[in-house]
């Protein structure tokens, strides 16, 4: 397999650097380094994006995450694995992923639920979470970004050492 190209985000200047420091404000925020991993590799399985896939499962799998958490995040709403506030964070996820599925994407049930569990800082964290993965995942799928090549770049050893 080979890329299209090299990822968009590391040939327009400064645009790298945006999206790490953007990612960086996130990890920064109040909402649970493994819940926002878990966000980013069941986002990065809905869209298909075997790089990202590969990435947060050995991301998590680093921070000593579960097996049987990591199995079940494609079913995470059958399985007993995930908190109350780790599937609420989840459905968020989905539904502000999926948003061409349904004509109410985010309804009020699942932004009610989320709400629950998470205060008003929490949720911009989550929201930018699924928005920035969202982005990673649609630069990636669109320039067939190979699994396993990202760990090679500069930028990834860095981003590998800061997040280590």
């Amino acid at each position: 397999m080979q890329a299209r190209m090299q990822n968009p985000a590391m040939i327009v200047p400064g645009a790298i650097q945006a999206m790490l420091a953007l990612g960086a404000a996130i990890k920064n925020g109040v909402v649970p380094a493994k819940t926002l991993e878990l966000i980013q590799l069941r986002v990065s399985q809905i869209n298909g994006c075997s790089l990202c896939v590969d990435m947060h499962a050995r991301s998590l799998k680093d921070a000593h995450e579960t097996d049987e958490r990591l199995i079940a995040v494609a079913a995470w709403e059958d399985s007993p694995h995930f908190t109350d506030a780790e599937r609420a964070a989840l459905a968020l996820a989905e539904a502000a992923t999926r948003i061409c599925d349904r004509a109410n994407p985010v309804s009020d049930e699942i932004w009610n639920e989320v709400a629950r569990h998470y205060n008003e800082e929490a949720l911009a964290v989550l929201v930018l979470n699924i928005a920035v993965i969202n982005a990673w995942n649609r630069l990636n799928v669109s320039t067939k970004q190979v699994a396993g090549e990202w760990r090679k770049s500069v930028e990834a050893k860095k981003w590998i050492a800061q997040n280590s």
